[in-house]
């Protein structure tokens, strides 16, 4: 790992566990409260499958009728569809079915409804010998770099009952609005390698990037093929229409509605399980957190006291014996501090005595917990105000300060 990842790392893992975790706590807590969004769809999504109706193209009319069609589609219940794709120009009756509206795959030759044609060219990122090397990774690994161009055509098809003909039921697929995966079939998947060229030797001298190769994919959805379809019906000009639900995460699968069942169970039970582990996390690391930041002021507050009452009687000592402090008047300033006789400016004192800060009066206080020996105790106790005082030498948390007397 070079020096600029390694720095990343460490101030993503140190704003991670700034104020003793507590924005890692957030993040999990976030995290938890996404996944139990995820969960409770997914439950309503489980729900409304296991109450919808499991019927085949021919039955459908028995369940929807035709004044149904002036619902809104809030209204409209959920319906599972198991049925052969077929273009809906072979099933209309008419003129148009003398030429079938059908798409023909240019590698296979077979009849489908739906082609998505994918080249993607994949590029070459190794830095090379003049570039930047100060990664390993960049002299025994090698990165790819993607850019991807996706032609999707598609034509109006139906779903029939398998083996009847002439088709006499059909429901029409609405594929307008519908983001959900579709059940494709891959025809064609080939990776040709793009060859070298002189050019392409400097390129990767010089660190530029360079093609190494060319994917080429194609993907069906052919006649003929057995899917289930998940959405809202309804009737438009007397033919059954279905389109897909946003709420529900299929719309065409070639899963059965029992194999949906399990397959949403599976889900419903990690997400549950993901929720209560993030949750349980995320109020662990935030409750540690919160105690240990009250526990840290709590001590600053009555570190803060004793200070002020040790002030305050050095203020009344000096007071009582007619010491003058500061100015020609005999009066301490307000914002100044008692100075202790023994903590005075020496030139006598030798370097391995003097305080590392102001490096000009003995060192007279040790830091707790480190123990490190090093300060005056005027420098102690301004490290000690800081809001998160540390070690002049071991940069670790500190908590208090405490004068050393010679014997």
């Amino acid at each position: 790992m070079s020096s600029s990842e390694q720095a990343l790392v460490s101030l993503l893992s140190q704003f991670a566990l700034s104020f003793d975790g507590a924005v890692l706590g957030a993040a999990l807590a976030y995290a938890a409260v996404r996944t139990v969004l995820k969960l409770t769809a997914s439950c309503s999504a489980l729900d409304e499958l296991r109450k919808a109706p499991y019927v085949s193209v021919s039955d459908l009319r028995h369940i929807i009728s035709d004044g149904d069609s002036g619902k809104s589609e809030s209204d409209h219940k959920l319906v599972v569809v198991r049925g052969t794709v077929e273009a809906r120009s072979s099933v209309e009756g008419n003129w148009k079915s003398v030429q079938p509206n059908v798409l023909i795959s240019q590698e296979s030759g077979d009849r489908a409804v739906i082609i998505q044609r994918t080249q993607m060219c994949i590029f070459n990122e190794w830095k090379g010998f003049f570039g930047w090397t100060s990664d390993l990774r960049a002299i025994f690994g090698r990165t790819f770099r993607k850019q991807e161009s996706t032609s999707f055509r598609t034509v109006p098809f139906v779903l029939v009952d398998e083996g009847h003909s002439p088709y006499s039921d059909f429901v029409v697929v609405n594929m307008d609005g519908s983001r959900h995966p579709l059940p494709l079939t891959t025809v064609y998947h080939q990776l040709q390698p793009v060859s070298a060229t002189p050019y392409t030797f400097l390129q990767a001298l010089f660190g530029h990037e360079y093609p190494v190769g060319v994917l080429d994919e194609e993907k069906i959805l052919p006649l003929g093929k057995n899917i289930s379809a998940v959405g809202i019906c309804s009737f438009k000009n007397g033919v059954p229409v279905i389109k897909s639900c946003k709420d529900f995460p299929h719309f065409l699968c070639e899963m059965t509605k029992d194999q949906m069942i399990l397959d949403l169970v599976f889900k419903t039970k990690f997400l549950f399980w993901s929720s209560v582990v993030l949750g349980s996390l995320s109020v662990g690391v935030l409750g540690y957190s919160v105690v240990r930041n009250w526990n840290r002021w709590k001590q600053w507050r009555q570190q803060r006291r004793l200070q002020d009452s040790g002030n305050d009687s050095t203020m009344s000592q000096l007071d009582s014996n007619n010491i003058p402090i500061y100015g020609d008047f005999g009066t301490a300033s307000d914002n100044e501090e008692a100075v202790d006789p023994e903590d005075e400016v020496s030139s006598n004192v030798p370097d391995g005595q003097l305080c590392v800060i102001c490096l000009m009066r003995r060192k007279r206080s040790a830091f707790i917990p480190c123990g490190h020996f090093v300060c005056c105790e005027r420098c102690a106790m301004s490290v000690e105000r800081d809001s998160a005082p540390k070690c002049p030498v071991c940069r670790q948390q500190i908590r208090s300060s405490v004068r050393i007397y010679d014997s």
